[in-house]
Formats: structure tokens, sequence, C-alpha cells
């Protein structure tokens, strides 16, 4: 659930417990933030009951370790070309990080652009151990259903994020597409 007021995607706080209330259980809701306040974060999660938030701006691990132990974080770095493993390397031993979002370095906007990531340059950081000792890897960037299967195979992520890949028009998703992309990602991890 987006709470970033410049997305076409963003949803208000009684928007997001109408989605809650009719989640599955053992579904986990996340919250995604782009710079916003520490103070803002926690009143937002505790308002809707969140555990887990994605933090897709500049946030540093000084500001992840601020909203520990309420909430547990995935924080999207920018994946840009020679520079990733150093991008990386500050967010070894963050308590409360449970997941590295990889996100295209190739735009200023944060996330559902549509711009595919340089696949090359996270396979190129794995293979010279840059995740070693940090949460586990969730590809993002240009993801649609015709290209998530390869990047499964390919990066092996613990997870994949999706946005403007499985929409008809921007903000409007399509259950066609988003059938497909699961039936994709399913196919690709069990091989």
């Amino acid at each position: 659930m987006i709470f970033h007021p410049a997305s076409p995607r963003n949803i208000s706080i009684e928007r997001a417990k109408l989605i809650i209330e009719q989640m599955a259980p053992f579904v986990t809701p996340v919250g995604v933030f782009v710079d916003a306040s520490t103070s803002q974060i926690k009143e937002t999660a505790n308002a809707i009951g969140l555990g887990v938030v994605q933090l897709s701006g500049r946030e540093t691990p000084d500001d992840v370790a601020a909203i520990a132990p309420l909430l547990r974080v995935i924080k999207a770095i920018r994946v840009v070309r020679g520079a990733l493993a150093s991008a990386l390397q500050p967010w070894r031993g963050v308590p409360n990080l449970v997941g590295l979002l990889m996100e295209p370095g190739t735009t200023n906007e944060p996330g559902g652009t549509g711009v595919a990531n340089d696949w090359d340059e996270v396979i190129a950081a794995q293979q010279a151990g840059a995740f070693e000792g940090l949460p586990p890897l969730i590809a993002a960037g240009g993801l649609k259903p015709e290209n998530v299967g390869d990047v499964v195979r390919r990066l092996w992520p613990v997870a994949v994020d999706v946005s403007s890949g499985v929409e008809s028009e921007r903000g409007v998703k399509s259950q066609e597409k988003i059938a497909a992309f699961i039936q994709n990602v399913r196919d690709a991890d069990m091989k």
C-alpha cells in the first residue's frame, strides 16, 4: 500500500484499513513510504496495524534503526552500474532490516516507473559476494508477466515486486496480468 502523496497509487489510511480487513490470513501488508518522517511512518503503521514497511527514498540506516523494534523494514536500493556493492555496504548490521529491494538507478522516480533494472549488475554483485551478510534480495524494476520468469531464474530473489507491469493503465491493476505474472513466477520457481 503506497503512502506517498506524489504517487498515482497513493491511498488513504481509511482505504488501507479496508484492504487489510479483506486480506487473507498469513498475508503480510506492507506500507510503502518515500522520504517520510519517522513519526509519520510510525503513526501510519500504528493506525492500520502494519508490521512491515518499505522505504523507497533516501532513508539512511539510522532512519531505519529509528523505527525499530516497532517495524521491520524493506529498503529500496538503486542499482547503478559500478556502484551497487558500495551502496549495499552501509546496510550491514541494521537489526530490523528484512529485505533489500533492487530498484533501477536510471530514474529519479521512486518505484512504479516500469523502467527495467540492470540485472547484469545485480548478478555481478551477487557473484562478487556483495550481498553476503545482508537481508534477502527482492527484485523490482520493469517486471511484467513476459520477463519475470527469466529474472527469477537468473537471480533467485526471495520475492519480486511489481506495480506498473501488471497495470492496464497507470494506477489500475489488470487481473489478467496479475494472474499471468504469478503463474510465470511459480513456473520459474519450479525449475
